[in-house]
């Protein structure tokens, strides 16, 4: 990017140069022009000799050069920078899925992005909740996985290629996508892509959900269980024997 605004600021100023010489070589000439060509009324008045007197010619202010303008610096368009419409995706087929994963959404901009080994695996166009049952954002996990789930809150909806991120109905699925958000709260997914994420992903799968890419969003901090107690030798019932203190055993004989 320096080396190109370099260039730019260079060719500037060539042409800003070339410009200013064109200019005073036409004034010039013109100047030499009049000065070579007497007015037509003085052709009739005798010419009155004026010993060693020549013309005194003022050179014509000259204009500084304009100054450059700095480049303006492009500005980043907000929305997705592919142009996928809605329902579309792209998905790298792999044998075996090997490796770390990574599940990205982002809402603002309705997309889904996996990675693996930090490789960009496939991205994809979703729906997600509509105003009033927003997609919540922050840290998931996959908690269940089904291929043929239907909801047990909205009668019975087919949620094909299901991958559950919460006990309250947050999940992952095949669904319509309108090019809007418009879900209940889960993430529609085009049904090819749902079906290829579904075979790739593993349970506890970490999924990330952020509202857009510059709010960022704290990881929860791990739970800590707590130890189990030690375990103690059981007590031994006391015997009796007769005249001995109950705190001492007898010997086997």
């Amino acid at each position: 990017m320096q080396f190109l605004a370099f260039i730019r600021r260079s060719i500037a100023t060539i042409l800003i140069c070339s410009a200013v010489s064109a200019l005073a070589q036409t004034e010039e000439g013109s100047a030499a022009l009049q000065i070579s060509s007497p007015p037509a009324s003085q052709s009739s008045v005798p010419e009155q000799s004026t010993p060693n007197s020549t013309p005194i010619v003022t050179p014509p202010p000259v204009a500084p050069p304009p100054v450059a303008k700095p480049v303006p610096k492009p500005v980043r368009k907000k929305g997705p920078v592919d142009a996928l419409k809605p329902g579309q995706y792209v998905w790298e087929t792999q044998e075996v899925y090997e490796g770390p994963m990574k599940i990205v959404i982002v809402l603002d901009i309705q997309r889904i992005y996996v990675f693996q080994n930090d490789k960009l695996l496939g991205f994809s166009t979703i729906s997600s909740g509509k105003k009033g049952k927003e997609t919540p954002t922050g840290y998931f996990n996959i908690l269940q996985k089904n291929i043929d789930h239907k909801s047990n809150l909205y009668s019975n909806a087919p949620m094909p290629y299901m991958q559950r991120l919460t006990w309250d109905g947050i999940a992952l699925h095949g669904g319509h996508l309108p090019g809007y958000p418009a879900s209940h709260g889960c993430i529609r997914l085009p049904h090819p892509f749902a079906k290829s994420l579904f075979g790739a992903t593993q349970m506890n799968q970490e999924v990330l959900v952020l509202q857009n890419i510059s709010t960022p969003i704290k990881r929860p901090e791990p739970k800590v269980e707590p130890l189990p107690a030690p375990a103690t030798a059981p007590d031994l019932p006391e015997k009796s024997t007769g005249g001995t203190s109950p705190d001492v055993l007898p010997k086997s004989g």
